[in-house]
């Protein structure tokens, strides 16, 4: 896969860890016959844990949790059609409003799973609809969370090479943020800090140097007037280990192989999209053995967000898997 068109961002993991993803999801529990594939997941046994779940799925086919597990796992083996399928049933069995967003927004990673921008667009903006009736009664939390669902759509559609619909939607997060009324000083930096993140990544992949300089620069500025979102903890914060994965992104986009390995060794190795990143970079420095660590290291994600979305699949090929 080229890399001009095969890498994006990793914000789901990075920026927005304050968050819950789409596989922490609420909703209700799978039935006790179907929890032991969780394990088996976990231990890359996919093809028993699924065999649990079509057997818990003939006893229980009217749980939409059990349905929205199985879609998950199809997705982890690369079986997209089939957990599209199951993740629309959850949808239809969802027993609130709440619950059917929940597994929109599930439909919408595992479109990402399938490299699918613009539908992955659809499921997020139904999502936001969600949020959108929430405003009168919870402002604090759905301004934030229709922030969030607009920036995973970007990021899913920068891996994928959309670049202009990334631009809109990261554009559509940050306004969506700063519409909470209220919004504390830190808050309001985030989503600053987010917005200038994902232009100086958007300047990368067009390769304009300046504007990704630019960026990188205003993104550190943000950082270097706001302590507390630079270093501090809890909802949004400690944003300042999150420049050596920019730096890193950049510098690999714009031919710097050398640089971008080294600030991508120092962002974070628990994710699975910057092994990919570390990945190619070592690629390109003709270092194949390090190259191939990182990406057994992201094909062996089990998770259901933007990151696993982009990374398991990739690395996989990379593996010939």
């Amino acid at each position: 896969m080229h890399l001009g068109k095969s890498l994006g961002s990793t914000l789901a993991t990075l920026l927005f860890m304050a968050a819950p993803m789409a596989a922490q999801l609420g909703g209700p529990a799978l039935p006790e016959p179907a929890r032991a594939a969780q394990g088996l997941i976990r231990q890359g046994k996919l093809e028993e844990a699924l065999a649990i779940y079509q057997k818990a799925l003939a006893d229980s086919p009217d749980s939409p949790a059990l349905h929205s597990a199985t879609g998950t796992l199809l997705d982890l083996m690369g079986r997209s059609a089939d957990a599209h399928a199951q993740f629309a049933r959850a949808i239809d069995l969802a027993g609130t409003p709440e619950a059917k967003a929940q597994q929109e927004r599930a439909m919408a990673m595992s479109y990402a799973f399938a490299g699918d921008c613009q539908s992955t667009v659809k499921y997020e903006q139904m999502t936001i609809a969600y949020w959108a009736t929430r405003e009168q009664d919870d402002p604090g939390n759905a301004f934030y969370q229709e922030g969030e669902m607009a920036d995973e759509a970007a990021r899913v559609c920068i891996d994928n090479g959309d670049l202009d619909a990334a631009g809109k939607w990261y554009k559509a997060g940050h306004d969506y943020g700063l519409k909470q009324p209220g919004i504390t000083p830190v808050l309001r930096d985030l989503w600053e800090f987010r917005w200038e993140h994902a232009q100086a990544r958007i300047a990368a992949r067009r390769g304009d140097k300046a504007g990704a300089q630019q960026h990188v620069a205003a993104a550190r500025a943000i950082l270097d007037q706001d302590d507390q979102l630079a270093h501090g903890s809890g909802r949004g914060e400690n944003q300042s280990q999150f420049i050596p994965y920019l730096t890193g992104y950049a510098a690999l986009y714009l031919g710097d192989y050398k640089p971008a390995a080294d600030d991508l060794a120092k962002a974070n190795q628990n994710d699975p999209f910057v092994e990919c990143l570390l990945g190619e970079a070592y690629e390109k420095l003709g270092e194949k053995d390090k190259a191939m660590e990182c990406y057994r290291r992201a094909a062996a994600t089990t998770a259901h967000n933007p990151p696993a979305a982009f990374a398991r699949p990739f690395a996989r090929k990379k593996l010939g898997e």
